[in-house]
């Protein structure tokens, strides 16, 4: 049967009904997420000395895990992440955290919805916090940041202190990002996954509108293409008496944008770098592994274990 006379809002049902059937959460503990994700963003240049953090909320009420300080994105792995508590105070492993995830504990507090926060200084993201501009959302490819990246102006110095979290969290809001002048950008996702596509795609967008913004004046996005950019999945409501049966967009950033986009983050870290597949279930040979076959079994929810 065509479905070249399809309406564009079945089309687009089909193919989200699709990633629910095809696209499942990859299975993988929060500590291997957080390992992955320091990697996959070394590989996109978010790593910058000592600075950054990556925390994530632990089983238990309270606590999150860190990066020992001291190693880089690119040298952290599950068994070297830290459980802390509030008071940066290490319960489980070696070494101590970065004295500055403090404002990372004020932003858990506030924000019940948060489960992994990324602070880093990309290149793109911290040449564009020396202009004092705000991130300018004005291309498909970022969209799932529109209305959602907030700006801090006034950099309050070395987030240290309980000043420093308090401000932090006070611009952030409600808002999924926040660039902060003179220094770099901070995600609070909804998962991992979310927080890690989320600072990959605030540092392209951050290189696109200095590109933009060299060539010329950036022109605003509609915001009815922002907001449908950002919709999915589309789910079917109940109608009124008389009503006739309708599609509403609803937001689900944490499947399509997070475990979808995560996984192919992954696959690209892959292949972007000389690593070794130890093991892969089902078995694969490391030499048969592509692109695509990486990305399908993460979002499959296959383990598979990296050696660097």
């Amino acid at each position: 049967m065509s479905t070249l006379d399809d309406s564009k809002p079945d089309l687009m049902r089909r193919a989200l009904d699709g990633l629910n059937r095809h696209v499942a959460d990859s299975g993988l503990s929060t500590r291997a997420k957080i390992a992955l994700t320091c990697r996959a963003l070394f590989d996109a240049g978010h790593d910058s000395g000592l600075a950054g953090q990556i925390t994530a909320r632990a089983e238990r009420p309270g606590t999150y895990y860190t990066q020992q300080l001291g190693l880089g994105f690119d040298e952290i792995t599950e068994d070297n992440l830290l459980l802390v508590d509030e008071d940066l105070n290490v319960l489980a492993g070696t070494g101590m955290a970065n004295p500055a995830n403090r404002f990372h504990s004020w932003i858990y507090r506030g924000r019940p919805d948060v489960n992994c926060i990324v602070h880093t200084h990309p290149f793109h993201v911290a040449a564009l916090s020396m202009l004092e501009v705000p991130l300018v959302v004005s291309q498909m490819d970022i969209a799932p940041l529109y209305d959602d990246c907030a700006f801090l102006a006034d950099w309050p110095g070395v987030p240290v202190g309980n000043e420093e979290g308090e401000i932090i969290s006070g611009a952030l809001g409600d808002k999924k990002a926040i660039l902060l002048a003179h220094h770099g950008q901070v995600v609070a996702g909804a998962s991992v996954e979310e927080a890690c596509s989320l600072a990959m795609l605030i540092e392209r967008g951050a290189k696109l509108q200095l590109a933009a913004m060299a060539a010329g004046t950036i022109a605003p996005l509609p915001e009815v293409i922002a907001r449908l950019q950002q919709a999915a999945p589309l789910r079917r409501v109940a109608p009124d008496p008389g009503e006739a049966v309708r599609l509403e967009f609803e937001l689900d950033r944490k499947r399509v944008r997070g475990c979808f986009t995560f996984a192919i983050l992954l696959a690209s870290h892959f292949r972007h770098r000389t690593q070794k597949v130890l093991h892969m279930v089902p078995d694969l040979m490391a030499d048969d592994i592509s692109l695509g076959k990486i990305a399908g079994r993460a979002v499959a929810g296959f383990h598979f274990i990296v050696e660097t």
